[in-house]
């Protein structure tokens, strides 16, 4: 269950998507995660068949790994979705 901080959150966030953008449109979520195949394995397979570009990058440590994923979507809904869903797989921080 979403904690009342979250829900606050992606309530924001939706608002802003719907004031300033014009959907379908494309958007770019970019994610930290721990540097294991595994867990970029698991964002890669949320966005599989949505046409994403998925692009990853290890930290200079080799420590984390950025996981930048841009894609077309149909709603601020179907954003929010997608952040809920890879919120999922343990350690990613969302930004």
């Amino acid at each position: 269950m979403a904690s009342e901080k979250e829900e606050q959150f992606y309530k924001r966030l939706k608002e802003e998507l719907e004031n300033y953008t014009t959907w379908p449109s494309r958007y770019l979520y970019k994610f930290i995660v721990p540097s294991d195949k595994e867990k970029t394995s698991e964002i890669e397979q949320i966005f599989d068949n949505t046409g994403a570009v998925i692009n990853t990058r290890k930290s200079s440590n080799g420590k984390y790994t950025s996981v930048s994923v841009e894609v077309v979507m149909e709603s601020a809904d179907a954003v929010i979705d997608k952040y809920q869903e890879v919120g999922k797989v343990e350690g990613v921080i969302s930004l």
